[in-house]
């Protein structure tokens, strides 16, 4: 994987190798930084790097989707059942029936059909696919989206830079300051964040607060006096700023709600647009029922029906509003489904071979990334791991995927530990 001059500064136990950076930045012409100390030249980078404006919108298809019934069908065979497969806006991909709007805007997507891992069970997959790390007893890991936000999300938003509509996994070690914002009704505004009183008023609520909470830490509360202060100066930001009103859906007009779909995840989908142009760097929508061990087929066309308007309009969405080039869309779940169906007419949980759907932010479009075989029980060709994956979007988004964080027992951990970047996706 490579970077830019101004990316490829190694990091270590310690941080970030001064020689390594003064080395590289020198070869880009240091004197760009003018007098600015070491210190104050990673500011200027990492400022830049959040005036860029990337955010990542997650869809997350909790239980797994079957690939059969998705982006890779089989039609016509005895492992792709009864689901047939139409065309697309790119001719000569075609994806499973039902999928009409994505097949729509296929110009501005790539498929990849050659996912492949070793993880079968939901909790452990939903943990691995978050946050690129397998579940141990001993380290609580960051959400891939929090770790994102923590490099390039702006410090001094007065807004959730990570945003969950449906549950998710949290910040980790990474701690409250990335703790993603949950809602659990998208549609509806969040609960209390009416200010009940006049904006001066709950400041000096706050304050007298603030001077409780003192004596406490005075007394060994300090870590936890810490945590609750930074979570109420953060509520209280977001509930006086007037981007509090990105949550209401309904100032968008019937029409394009209409498009999105009535459902949970059309509202989800426009809600995150929506907290996007608010600022926010990292938005996961969930859409449930994936986890289709019988009737499938009747199963995953009416998941479709209520994911195929979001996804789709999403995609639209932000492209017609010129978001699409600083916006990375993510289709995945967990897993995929069994080639063979099984008794019950359904499809079981399957991690040898499955897909995910990526767009935006410079992704090249209009492609399929990998294959899998015709009766689709392995990956036959350019196998892509969750760490592969996780580095493409790194790179695209332009966050060094070997950054560091230092967990609670002063282990440095990678933001990806591997993977190399899918070259034909980047623009």
């Amino acid at each position: 994987m490579s970077f830019s001059v101004q990316h490829d500064v190694r990091v270590h136990r310690q941080g970030i190798d001064r020689r390594c950076f003064l080395r590289q930045t020198s070869a880009a012409g240091l004197a760009s930084f003018g007098a600015l100390s070491f210190r104050d030249a990673l500011n200027a980078r990492a400022e830049e790097i959040q005036q860029a404006g990337y955010s990542v919108i997650l869809l997350w298809m909790q239980g797994g989707p079957s690939q059969f019934e998705t982006f890779d069908p089989k039609p016509d065979t005895a492992n792709g059942g009864p689901t047939k497969a139409i065309s697309t806006a790119v001719s000569g991909i075609q994806i499973a029936q039902g999928w009409n709007k994505v097949a729509g805007v296929m110009n501005d997507i790539s498929l990849i059909r050659s996912m492949t891992n070793k993880e079968g069970q939901h909790a452990r997959a939903t943990y691995q696919m978050h946050t690129g790390y397998v579940p141990t007893g001993t380290v609580k890991h960051p959400s891939f989206g929090c770790a994102i936000a923590k490099e390039i999300a702006p410090e001094d938003l007065a807004f959730p830079s990570v945003v969950a509509v449906g549950r998710t996994v949290g910040a980790g070690f990474l701690g409250v300051d990335y703790e993603p914002f949950v809602v659990p009704r998208p549609g509806e505004m969040p609960g209390n964040v009416t200010v009940p009183v006049p904006a001066n008023r709950l400041n000096r609520r706050l304050g007298l607060l603030d001077r409780l909470e003192g004596e406490f830490a005075g007394r060994g509360g300090e870590n936890v006096v810490s945590s609750h202060k930074k979570l109420y100066d953060k509520t209280a930001k977001m509930v006086l700023s007037p981007k509090v009103s990105a949550f209401d859906i309904e100032q968008e007009s019937q029409s394009l709600r209409d498009q999105y779909g009535n459902s949970n995840f059309g509202k989800g989908c426009l809600l995150a647009r929506r907290l996007v142009e608010a600022g926010s760097t990292f938005v996961e929508v969930a859409a449930n029922g994936w986890d289709t061990h019988q009737d499938n087929f009747t199963r995953t066309g009416n998941n479709a029906a209520q994911v195929d308007p979001g996804f789709g309009t999403l995609i639209a969405d932000l492209k017609d509003r010129g978001m699409l080039d600083r916006t990375l869309v993510l289709w995945m779940g967990e897993f995929g489904r069994t080639p063979k169906i099984n008794p019950r007419t359904g499809r079981d949980h399957y991690p040898r071979c499955f897909n995910a759907a990526i767009a935006g932010a410079g992704i090249k479009g209009g492609q399929v990334i990998g294959s899998s075989t015709d009766d689709g029980t392995t990956v036959k060709d350019h196998p892509v791991s969750v760490l592969d994956l996780f580095s493409t979007i790194c790179q695209t988004v332009k966050v060094n995927p070997a950054k560091e964080n230092i967990s609670p027992l002063g282990r440095p951990m990678k933001i990806v530990d591997g993977g190399t970047a899918i070259p034909e996706l980047i623009g």
